[in-house]
């Protein structure tokens, strides 16, 4: 795989003001500028990847935020303009009288190459969910796809394209879309209405949409898949887990609702009478979480992923990248992290050294941690952390630590409940307790002697005491040998007591 970049910047260049882009030229690392910040009353800044440089100890004037604005295209109701036939984005920032006080001036570049990661998903017909944090390379994935899916494949694709982030600013689009067509959208608040649009008037065989972000493009997207038109699309969130607690948007991998079961399923399962299942098929087969430029992690049976996480159950994802020009691909359990090092760890058992914990009780969380002989610290502020761990409740109410967490690429762990039994669970998927620790294999030994005690003697037999991931585990063992499991005690002293006979419910 050779990727290559096109980036137009010289474009860019001529449309901010002399004192501003001359600078520019001197730094070199082109292929790391990402903006140009200009804020009325300050220095300009240009941002890289790793480092921020001020351009000129001149403040920003009116008459500067004046010439940009002459040389670009108009401003659309999300404050966003471009540069005709280019992939540049400004963003400006306004006063309460609406004058422009800051402009974001954003290069964009067209990558080809990088679908080689997921290149046989969309060539599958599958619809495919784009998920990642901002910056990650989720738009020009999305951009490369629409491309090889019209030129490669002979599809006819339409691309709903709402800021212009696609196909570029003024009405011929850019040529890295290739032969896709493009719908422009006047407001973001149609978008829903040109997603149905395109389908009903245009007769596409595929639908490509960045950042469906609202519950009618959700509902609109559903619609789309129902009349067997594949969807490439992006959404809010960087991770699987992320949208599944998202009331908004887990409509398009299915929808979460609750169910009550009645006493005998309920104790035929081993679960709560009230529990949580999936409504209905997902609207996206696939999800691809893009962690780096050269990474992804693949869900290929989104309904399947869904079922087993609402069951507490894992099942290994793909985790694909790219090495010395090869694609590699190696299995790995499912953990909530985008940045690619944290996304490394847990596929090698390991995980993330610092924790803070929010909406969740510090100090269980050290019992577990302890208990469990992890090698974790529990920090306090979210600079020093490589994972945050909350409950459900609190992570829908989206509060600003966590957008926070979500925008510097932190990963979040979601439990259920603030209960020791959800940490140490939560704690067991991260580290993958289940593949790496002797004490889960000792623990799994002790129960296989008390199997073959129970045999010879038909006595009873109660266990060590041990956290709840690994209480699971030993009456899963027991239950294939059709004998009767019980837990008995309280935290920390909670343990599994194996008897002969059956009817008995396991806790």
């Amino acid at each position: 795989m050779q990727r290559v970049i096109t980036d137009d910047l010289d474009v860019l260049l001529e449309v901010l003001p002399p004192h501003i882009s001359e600078p520019l030229n001197q730094f070199g690392n082109r292929g790391e500028f990402l903006e140009v910040v200009m804020d009325l009353g300050r220095e300009p800044e240009a941002r890289y990847l790793s480092r921020e440089v001020t351009l000129s100890s001149k403040e920003v004037t009116a008459e500067d935020m004046d010439y940009v604005v002459r040389h670009i295209g108009t401003f659309g109701d999300d404050n966003r303009a471009g540069i005709e036939r280019t992939l540049h984005r400004i963003s400006a920032i306004r006063n309460r009288e609406g004058r422009i006080v800051g402009l974001s001036c954003r290069v964009g570049r067209a990558v080809f190459g990088i679908i080689a990661l997921i290149r046989d998903l969309v060539e599958s017909g599958q619809s495919i969910l784009l998920l990642g944090r901002p910056g990650v390379g989720k738009t020009t994935m999305l951009r490369e796809v629409a491309r090889v899916l019209a030129d490669d494949l002979g599809k006819r694709v339409i691309i709903v394209d709402t800021s212009n982030e696609i196909g570029g600013d003024g009405d011929i689009p850019h040529p890295a879309i290739g032969r896709a067509r493009r719908m422009q959208v006047s407001t973001p608040a149609r978008q829903h209405a040109v997603m149905i649009e395109a389908v009903e008037n245009h007769m596409p065989e595929v639908i490509v949409i960045d950042e469906i972000g609202t519950e009618l493009e959700a509902q609109a997207a559903r619609t789309i898949a129902e009349r067997g038109v594949q969807l490439v699309g992006t959404a809010h969130g960087n991770t699987l887990d992320n949208l599944m607690m998202n009331p908004t948007l887990s409509d398009l991998i299915g929808g979460i609702q609750t169910v009550t079961l009645g006493d005998e399923e309920a104790r035929r399962r081993g679960t709560q009478k009230s529990i949580l299942e999936r409504k209905a098929p997902p609207t996206f087969d696939v999800v691809v979480e893009i962690q780096s430029w050269e990474r992804v992690a693949i869900h290929p049976d989104v309904a399947a992923v869904v079922d087993a996480t609402l069951r507490g159950h894992l099942i290994p994802l793909e985790v694909r990248w790219f090495e010395d020009g090869e694609v590699k691909s190696e299995k790995a359990l499912p953990f909530a992290a985008p940045e690619p090092a944290a996304a490394g760890k847990a596929a090698r058992g390991e995980g993330p050294r610092n924790i803070m914990p929010f909406g969740i009780s510090r100090v269980r969380l050290e019992e577990s941690i302890s208990r469990m002989r992890l090698p974790v610290n529990v920090v306090s502020e979210l600079k020093e952390a490589d994972l945050l761990m909350t409950s459900k409740s609190h992570y829908r109410r989206k509060s600003q630590v966590l957008r926070d967490a979500e925008l510097t690429g932190i990963p979040i762990y979601v439990v259920r409940s603030d209960k020791t039994s959800q940490m140490e669970q939560g704690l067991a998927n991260i580290y993958r307790v289940e593949e790496h620790s002797d004490s889960v294999a000792l623990a799994l030994m002790e129960t296989e002697e008390a199997i073959e005690e129970i045999k010879r003697s038909g006595q009873m037999v109660e266990l060590s005491p041990q956290n709840a991931f690994i209480r699971r585990l030993q009456h899963q063992l027991a239950e294939k040998y059709n004998l009767v499991t019980k837990s008995t005690g309280k935290a920390p002293r909670r343990r599994v007591r194996i008897l002969a006979g059956d009817g008995e419910d396991r806790r």
